[in-house]
């Protein structure tokens, strides 16, 4: 499970990113692709052409971290946007839905019995 600091902003890139690059690519993706900034402290999450692996991006205030998880049996879930460029926000809640190969998007609720007994 992956602890998110408060105040810190998850963005998803969306479309399907090389996942042969490391922290500069992904660092350059992130300034030049999503005009954003990549030592701003917050996420910023790519997928595979597979959807079988994430890596996110982030500046920890000393250095660049890269998280990388591959799923074996699932596929990650991303939003079905086309547009090159643009990011989908997420709450700390479902970033961790999305780590675990949980679709963020409709979670299922516990099922609950009625009834004592």
């Amino acid at each position: 499970m992956m602890i998110i600091p408060s105040g810190v902003k998850v963005h998803l890139a969306v479309g399907k990113t090389d996942m042969r690059k490391g922290m500069d690519g992904l660092a350059t993706i992130v300034q030049e692709t999503l005009k954003q900034e990549p030592y701003s402290g917050h996420l910023f999450v790519f997928r595979g052409r597979k959807a079988s692996m994430i890596k996110i991006l982030f500046w920890d205030g000393t250095g660049l971290c890269l998280f990388t998880k591959r799923l074996n049996r699932a596929r990650f879930i991303w939003p079905h946007v086309y547009e090159e460029g643009k990011t989908v926000k997420l709450t700390a809640a479902q970033l961790t839905m999305l780590i675990d190969g949980i679709d963020w998007r409709r979670p299922e609720k516990v099922w609950k019995p009625a009834i004592a007994g």
